[in-house]
């Protein structure tokens, strides 16, 4: 008996030092998939690819990174998480490099729409699920940690990967992101192991039971919605800007602000839940989320830009984690990795449609104005459907 609080806090402090080498590779990977926003422009005058096309390649990475967190969940609860992040960071790297020599319009979607897409499925959906298993006190805090390292990518990676640009062309910046992905993640994903207790346990049909469930698919819709309505002005935040009048760097800054903003959103998002409940949580930030998508349309220069960025970011960052709290309250652990990220696969649709859908609306009527008009109605619907959430029963597949 003597010995349990020892044991209690070698499990919290190793289980920390998971938690924040999973972030970091998150940063890594989901940093690296959303510098897509910076290297628009450049590689539309180098290439002259529309940016209907170039959206298009944002739809591909979500469709990528949504099968991915599918597959590599499902395999993660089946092999250990820690596999999975080795082959994600390997893959990572390569789709990075090889996106430096792409010639062709149909090359680039190949290497950086599905291999970058595929390979940052590896990390969120099986690192978060993983988080999960370590933590039951402060869950929501551990989950939003690892949830915070997108922040941190965004903030870190977009306005590097710009600089690199600037300073020599973006052809020369893929390829140095390439190296530091493996840099980065290889070694970083010989820290992860699965929870004390907790066995790599292939359960085929546990996932079909998951996904049978009404409560399910309200989680997954409402996801869905959220990542269709801040996808695209995250996407198109620069290039807004830019258009905009704001100077390239500062338009890059401006998404690095709402990376920055979104890890305090994260953190905070997940010390309210563990205090207040996951769904409170998440339909406040969801209101807030629709109001400030609005405020886009009327943003003239770089501080009204910094400013909305500021509240964004908090918003939709901290609404992340919390759909990971919710499906693990209604699903448990046993399907964590599988569940989740069979959330995450249909909440990806709406990254890449959004995403796409700011390419398109600007190619066809020449402006931002209804990609942010709509994103704000589909956030209000988001908002809606949370609050459809019903307490968590038990669960549908054993602990």
């Amino acid at each position: 008996m003597l010995s349990c609080p020892s044991v209690r806090q070698t499990r919290s402090f190793d289980g920390w030092i998971i938690v924040g080498a999973a972030a970091v590779v998150v940063a890594m990977g989901l940093g690296a998939l959303f510098a897509l926003a910076v290297f628009i422009e450049p590689i539309e005058h180098a290439m002259r690819w529309s940016r209907t096309s170039l959206s298009t390649i944002a739809l591909v990475n979500w469709l990528a990174m949504g099968a991915g967190s599918f597959l590599w969940g499902w395999l993660s609860d089946r092999y250990g998480t820690r596999a999975i992040v080795l082959a994600g960071g390997a893959l990572l790297g390569l789709g990075l490099v090889l996106s430096s020599q792409v010639q062709t319009l149909a090359q680039f979607y190949l290497t950086f729409g599905v291999m970058v897409g595929l390979a940052a499925g590896a990390f969120y959906a099986p690192l978060t699920a993983t988080a999960t298993r370590w933590f039951d006190a402060r869950r929501g805090v551990a989950v939003a940690i690892v949830s915070s390292g997108i922040g941190l990518g965004v903030l870190v990676i977009a306005p590097l990967a710009r600089w690199l640009t600037l300073l020599y062309d973006w052809r020369t910046s893929l390829l140095v992101l390439g190296d530091l992905a493996w840099l980065v993640v290889l070694p970083l994903a010989m820290l992860i192991r699965e929870a004390p207790g907790h066995a790599a346990r292939p359960d085929a049909h546990g996932i079909a039971r998951v996904m049978r469930t009404p409560r399910f698919w309200v989680i997954a819709l409402t996801h869905f919605a959220c990542c269709a309505a801040h996808s695209g002005p995250i996407f198109h935040m620069v290039s807004h800007a830019i258009d905009r009048g704001v100077p390239a760097m500062a338009a890059a800054s401006v998404l690095g602000i709402s990376g920055l903003a979104s890890i305090a959103g994260r953190i905070g998002g997940g010390m309210l839940a563990d205090r207040f409940g996951a769904q409170r949580t998440l339909v406040i930030g969801l209101a807030l989320q629709a109001t400030i998508i609005l405020a886009y349309v009327f943003a003239r220069d770089l501080f009204a830009f910094a400013g909305i960025a500021l509240i964004f970011g908090t918003a939709y960052g901290g609404v992340m984690p919390l759909y990971a709290l919710v499906t693990r309250d209604a699903f448990g652990e046993r399907v964590m990795g599988s569940a989740y990220g069979a959330v995450f696969l249909i909440s990806t649709l709406g990254m890449g449609l959004g995403s796409f859908a700011g390419g398109w609306l600007y190619d066809h009527l020449g402006g931002y104005a209804w990609l942010f008009l709509s994103s704000a109605a589909i956030g209000v619907a988001a908002m809606l459907s949370a609050l459809s959430f019903r307490p968590p029963a038990p669960a549908v597949v054993s602990r």
